[in-house]
């Protein structure tokens, strides 16, 4: 779950990363519910940040499952870089989509905390990790 700080008030983003075998790829399932699950393929750049782009999204909700035709789907690049300097990482995030254009981005920084020999917190894996379509 990522909060972030607006001045009106914090806004909420909840998915889950789950690296799955079969697909080859991290899975994303994204939203409280975790409605949607979209393939992530992770790469570096010429200078060494983290570039993630979307694959295939899938939707599921009781007898539908189904995948998102690329026409009404965000197609997101992720790129993540440490600034040394500022001891802080930076993130820049852009959906579009094929049709419509640009629909989402931002950028920003943030820390992370990092803990070594502590399992993880019970609840943590997707409520709706399972063979998608």
């Amino acid at each position: 779950m990522r909060t972030f700080a607006f001045p009106d008030r914090p806004r909420r983003f909840d998915a889950t990363m789950v690296f799955s075998r079969e697909r080859g790829c991290v899975v994303d399932y994204l939203g409280t519910h975790q409605h949607l699950a979209t393939d992530l393929h992770f790469t570096a750049d010429d200078t060494g940040a983290l570039v993630i782009r979307s694959g295939e999204h899938r939707f599921r909700e009781g007898p539908v499952d189904a995948r998102v035709p690329a026409l009404v789907a965000g197609d997101a690049v992720v790129r993540e870089s440490y600034d040394e300097a500022a001891e802080r990482f930076r993130i820049e995030v852009r959906v579009t989509n094929r049709r419509f254009g640009p629909l989402f981005g931002y950028r920003g920084s943030f820390t992370a905390a990092y803990t070594h020999g502590v399992e993880p917190r019970a609840g943590l894996r997707p409520v709706r990790e399972e063979a998608r379509a």
